[in-house]
This record gives C-alpha cells, sequence and structure tokens, in this order.
C-alpha cells in the first residue's frame, strides 16, 4: 500500500511539473529557425549559453535574455526562440555554468531547491563579468548590428537593473518583475532607458517600485514601470501555459506586444 501511495504521489507530482517543462520544450523541438550552444569564456570562466538567430535578410539586435530564479530552463531558451522569431537574435546565458558537481550548470543541479541554493550563492562580480562576456560575443557577431539589450525575469529581472548600471553599451534594459538597486550612485551609472513589467498582484516587488521610480528620477534616467493588473509573479511564464489564467494571458500578451515595440525603436 505504501508503495502503492508514493507511485500516485510520483504521478501527481509529475502531472503538475512536467506539463510547463513539455509545452516549452515542444516550442523549441520544432521552431524553424537557427539555434545552438556555445560556450563564452572570460578569464577562467566558461559560459555556457543558447542563442537563437532569426530569419531576417538585414542586421539584427541582438537580446540577452537573463533566466528566473530556476535556471536556464526550457523556458528561458524558448523565450530566445520567441525573440528570433520576432527578428532579433537572442542569446541566453546560464549564469549557473560551474556551479554543479563536475562544472556543470542548471541541468546537471537536478532539482529546484538545489538550483535556487545554487542561484543565491553567485557572486555579483562574477554575474556581471558573465553577462559583459555575453554581451561583448553578441555585439561582434557577423549577423548582428553592434546593438545590444537585455531582458530578464524574477531573479533575473532584479539581474538586468543590475547589469544595467554596469554595461554603458546596452540600448535598452526590460525588467520583468524584479528589483532595483537601492544606491542612487549605482542609478547614475545607468546609460539606457529601463522598462518595467510587472504584476498586479505582486506587492512583494511592486512595493520596490516607488523607491525605484524616484531614485530614477533624481538620476535622470528614463524608468517606464506598468502594471498589469491581475496577473501574479512570472506572470510571463504562466501566461503562456496551457493552464493560464485569464489574468496572466493577458498580461502577457500585453507585455510581450509592449516588448517588442520598445524593441523596434533601438
Amino acid at each position: 500500500m505504501e508503495k502503492l501511495l508514493l507511485a500516485i504521489v510520483a504521478v501527481l507530482l509529475t502531472v503538475a511539473t512536467v506539463p510547463a517543462q513539455d509545452w516549452a520544450k515542444a516550442r523549441i523541438e520544432k521552431s524553424p529557425r537557427h539555434m545552438e550552444w556555445v560556450k563564452i569564456k572570460h578569464g577562467d570562466r566558461e559560459v555556457n549559453c543558447f542563442i537563437a538567430y532569426p530569419e531576417v535578410k538585414d542586421k539584427a539586435t541582438a537580446v540577452i535574455v537573463i533566466h528566473e530564479i530556476f535556471g536556464l530552463s526550457d523556458w528561458a531558451r524558448g523565450v530566445t526562440d520567441q525573440l528570433a522569431e520576432a527578428g532579433y537574435i537572442a542569446i541566453s546565458p546560464d549564469l549557473l555554468s560551474g556551479s554543479a558537481p563536475g562544472g556543470g550548470g542548471t541541468a546537471e543541479l537536478g532539482s529546484g531547491d538545489a538550483v535556487r541554493k545554487a542561484i543565491s550563492s553567485l557572486p555579483p562580480d562574477q554575474v556581471s563579468a558573465d553577462l559583459n562576456a555575453v554581451a561583448d560575443y553578441v555585439a561582434k557577431l557577423p549577423a548582428g548590428n553592434g546593438k545590444v539589450a537585455v531582458g530578464g525575469f524574477c531573479w533575473g529581472g532584479t539581474q538586468t537593473f543590475r547589469f544595467a548600471t554596469n554595461n554603458k553599451g546596452l540600448k535598452a534594459a526590460f525588467v520583468f518583475y524584479g528589483s532595483g538597486p537601492e544606491k542612487e550612485a549605482d542609478l547614475a551609472r545607468i546609460a539606457c532607458p529601463v522598462y518595467g513589467f510587472y504584476g498586479g498582484n505582486d506587492n512583494r516587488i511592486n512595493a520596490t517600485i516607488p523607491k525605484s521610480t524616484e531614485l530614477m528620477k533624481k538620476a535622470g534616467k528614463i524608468y517606464e514601470p506598468v502594471i498589469y493588473d491581475g496577473a501574479g509573479h512570472g506572470f510571463m511564464r504562466a501566461g503562456e501555459a496551457p493552464d493560464a489564467s485569464i489574468e496572466n494571458k493577458k498580461a502577457r500578451e500585453e507585455a510581450w506586444q509592449r516588448w517588442k515595440d520598445a524593441l523596434k525603436k533601438l
């Protein structure tokens, strides 16, 4: 009986967790666009990255996609494909590269708790160095026009805001439900507009928006936060899932359109 119960629990857990990865992975597998893994080296670091190319005749702007606290998931890779579909070179670095035993990254860490623990232990300077190396790489690609933007989600949203303070070459930063730096001196280094995307039912993050607005205004920087009513934290991923709520789905569609419209202006 105990074994039967354990088996039932395992099935229920599988049903609850696998579909999200399945639909995201299916998109990648069906994509007609060129996608590949590349290793970007800087110093003694090697960062494993997933890159997707658009099917266009002209040189394209590049977008760095910074993954959630769940690491470089199938969904994060799916976002790179969606950006490529929209006409952009998109690259998503596994910032957990080298964090797993044997030098692996997100995939080798396995469980969600292990991934979250590893991410919380990443040195900020290492994250910045990794992202700078990725930005340098995509800026020099023959298929690119030299322009680089960055967008990130959840943990990656916070890192996106912080990265904008550490790279003056960025053309825009798209912060999805992430908090901003708390020092005006840091924000003063930002050289690009910052666009914020937030769920209405996410006060943990939304409570930080007024301070970010105040500090960015004092620093004379462009910061345009938009709150999507009824949406929760992580609505870009949740709104794409087969079982998405009406609120998350609507927020995701509106945010995605806003993102593409802003990218066109770069």
